[in-house]
């Protein structure tokens, strides 16, 4: 199943807040994002019918390997970008807006050669 942005953003967030929190229910999600409960409800049934999360009886959800590591990989381009920008003078709060854009449409190849420039330089 091919992952739209906001099907990203909802894993992404709940990696985020189970890093945070450590249990996470939907309603977490939904005040992170600022999106509606009904929302969530809806990208956790798309993302869970997709193998990307599971929702145990106590309605905690829970990232599957491959739901993990798909956020995983979002959230290490969050964070590059957003420290590069901040790095170049752009506000913290812009620069994590533009973060959340560039880390839904960079190809893999071209994160992986930023990310060796800047491994090199450091």
């Amino acid at each position: 199943m091919a992952l739209h942005q906001s099907g990203e953003d909802y894993l992404e967030a709940i990696l985020v807040l189970q890093k945070q929190m450590g249990m996470v229910r939907s309603v977490d999600v939904a005040r992170h994002l600022e999106v509606t409960k009904p929302s969530v409800c809806h990208a956790v049934a798309t993302l869970r019918d997709g193998g990307f999360l599971t929702m145990d009886s106590d309605y905690f959800l829970h990232l599957t390997d491959v739901g993990r590591k798909v956020a995983e990989q979002i959230y290490e381009k969050h964070r590059f970008f957003t420290e590069r920008l901040i790095e170049a003078g752009v506000d913290p709060e812009t620069a994590e807006r533009d973060a959340c854009r560039i880390e839904h449409v960079i190809s893999d190849e071209s994160f992986r050669r930023l990310k060796a420039v800047a491994k090199s330089e450091s």
